[in-house]
């Protein structure tokens, strides 16, 4: 087993495991997506067995004025076949590892309000629920 960055080959394997997470994304709009936040650093990295993509995080290092210099953590999501195995809870600590390195002051994430289950995983692995996000359709 071992974690490390994916690459763009890969993003067949990703989006087979980030789709259980981001259901209303086909694979061409997702596709896209990922060419185009290749500008802001967006990183890949997933914890593998083998050829398996057991967990995945998509993350950038970000700077702003209330978070500082950060790690944004835009997805995170265990592969519905491991959850329960403790693969979430050693990406955290990756991502710890991963943000202290980058010179982050803190780990940032955004999550659904119907997702109770993550929010109790992310607040006992050490996250405090901080603000609401707000969203408007334009």
């Amino acid at each position: 087993m071992q974690i490390r960055e994916l690459d763009l080959k890969e993003l067949v394997t990703v989006f087979d495991v980030l789709s259980q997470l981001r259901t209303e994304l086909d694979y061409d709009e997702f596709e896209d997506l990922i060419y185009e936040m290749r500008s802001m650093e967006y990183k890949m990295i997933g914890i593998m067995e083998g050829e398996a993509l057991l967990c995945y995080a998509g993350v950038a290092v970000q700077t702003n004025l209330y978070h500082k210099r950060h790690l944004f953590v835009f997805d995170l999501v265990t592969d519905e076949k491991y959850r329960g195995s403790g693969y979430g809870k050693m990406m955290l600590e990756y991502l710890h590892d991963y943000a202290k390195m980058g010179m982050c002051k803190n780990i940032v994430l955004s999550s659904g309000f119907q997702r109770e289950e993550a929010h109790k995983f992310y607040e006992k692995n050490g996250f405090a629920k901080k603000s609401f996000v707000f969203l408007k359709s334009v």
